[in-house]
């Protein structure tokens, strides 16, 4: 049975995202949320707060075992992006490009 946990809208690129979640991709969930924990990327905190609800709605909504449950897809995906102006010097204009993120963690069940 697949359980699935989006937080969206985080204040972490995609690209940056997609770093820490290309190696979590097919562990164990409780294997990858150790692994989390010692990550010195930002995007770290905002993937294992992501499974850590994948795992609370597989527990608490379908009554399955937390040791049994594996990522199988995860994903991050671009969100819209925030432009801020700064004005430089001689009247030129300098864009701030505030990037976000949409993180999808699909869980489902091995034996």
């Amino acid at each position: 049975m697949e359980v699935r946990a989006v937080t969206k809208f985080t204040g972490v690129s995609a690209q940056k995202a997609r770093l820490v979640v290309d190696e979590m991709r097919g562990r164990q969930a409780k294997e990858a949320l150790d692994i989390l924990q010692f990550m010195h990327q930002s995007a770290a905190q905002v993937v294992a707060k992501t499974i850590k609800s994948a795992l609370a709605n597989a527990t608490e909504n379908f009554g399955l075992d937390e040791d049994d449950m594996y990522i199988s897809a995860i994903m991050a995906d671009d969100a819209p992006i925030r432009r801020w102006r700064r004005f430089g010097a001689r009247g030129r204009f300098k864009p701030w490009i505030r990037r976000s993120s949409h993180i999808t963690v699909i869980l489902d069940e091995r034996f």
